[in-house]
């Protein structure tokens, strides 16, 4: 079974990253508990117990110790394990460093690296007793190329980044996998409503100070990474012929930062 975190609605409520990933997994066969902040996520689940498999859902801010023992308990009632575990559970925090005051820099780090420090910390001894797991990070492209206004988000996925080869050592003898997957923008649903005209015209909407048409001007494919893209990777990681790749940060990022 998988637990997939963020797997809500999205920004714009169309589903994001999260969703996607959800639907793969499932299609791969997995049964997946579904985690957000908000009850978007039960729209996830409905459609991922349309893939044939089992989905329950669990709300809460993963951010909180206590919440993510409770998101590990339903998994280990209704499945009695877990196997994979996705930390994509973030987002927010973008803008000029200096424009951020102390409630804002706590909410980008809880969000970004809270709770993936406590969905790590929760899981891992239910894996340890399997003498298995795949855990699957969300980092970020932005912590290799410095992207502008990411300052602060980027210090959070930074320690995601150094999170995931710490525990990759950890627990490597254990048959635990713990990766990064650091994609560049993706073009999410609502990514995809500021765009008019298709990427081949370079013609953005909502997008005064040209931030989106900056952000996609650096990545030499001429666009952002598809949701399925992201997932595809994440499936594979997820899987057991992926077992002798741990520790990495891998982008998936179509050139905008190589080696």
């Amino acid at each position: 079974m998988a637990i997939v975190t963020g797997a809500g609605s999205g920004q714009g409520g169309a589903g994001g990253i999260g969703r996607g990933i959800a639907l793969r997994l499932a299609e791969d066969g997995a049964h997946v508990l579904v985690a957000d902040i908000d009850d978007g996520v039960e729209a996830t689940a409905v459609l991922v117990r349309g893939q044939g498999v089992q989905s329950e859902v669990f709300t809460g801010d993963l951010a909180s110790e206590g919440v993510v023992d409770s998101l590990m308990a339903e998994a280990m009632r209704r499945w009695g394990r877990i196997d994979i575990l996705v930390n994509n559970a973030g987002g927010g925090g973008i803008r000029p460093f200096l424009d951020h005051d102390a409630k804002s820099l706590t909410q980008t780090i809880a969000r970004n690296l809270w709770t993936t420090i406590w969905c790590c910390h929760k899981a891992l001894p239910h894996m340890l007793k399997a003498n298995y797991g795949r855990i699957i990070n969300m980092g970020a492209d932005s912590v290799r190329n410095g992207l502008d206004n990411h300052a602060a988000y980027n210090a959070a996925k930074g320690g995601v980044h150094a999170l995931t080869t710490g525990l990759a050592r950890e627990f490597a003898r254990q048959d635990i996998t713990v990766n990064t997957v650091a994609p560049t923008t993706v073009e999410t649903p609502w990514v995809k409503k500021m765009i008019r005209g298709g990427m081949d015209k370079g013609e953005y909407v909502s997008d005064p100070d040209g931030k989106i048409d900056k952000y996609f001007r650096m990545i030499p494919k001429g666009r952002g990474a598809e949701v399925s893209e992201v997932a595809s990777l994440i499936s594979y990681l997820g899987t057991q012929e992926a077992g002798f790749i741990t520790g990495q940060v891998i982008s998936i990022n179509g050139g905008s930062t190589m080696l």
